[in-house]
C-alpha cells in the first residue's frame, strides 16, 4: 500500500495470553502481551501462585 509505512518493531500481542502487569515492556496497555516468547516457572510449581514470569521486563518511566 502506498503512503503507509508499518513499524516492524512493535510485535503483534501473543493470542491468548493477557498480562495485568501495567509496567512491563511487554504491556501493550490493552492488556495483552507483545513479547515473541514467553518463559514461565519454576518448574517445581504445583499452583499458579507459585509461578513467575520470566519474561517480565519493567517499563523505563
Amino acid at each position: 500500500m502506498e503512503g503507509i509505512t508499518l513499524d516492524s518493531s512493535v510485535p503483534e500481542h501473543i493470542k491468548g495470553i493477557r498480562c495485568n502487569v501495567k509496567n512491563c515492556v511487554y504491556n501493550d496497555q490493552s492488556a495483552y502481551c507483545t513479547a515473541r516468547q514467553i518463559s514461565v516457572g519454576p518448574s517445581y510449581a504445583t499452583a499458579g501462585i507459585d509461578t513467575i514470569c520470566g519474561t517480565f521486563r519493567p517499563r523505563n518511566r
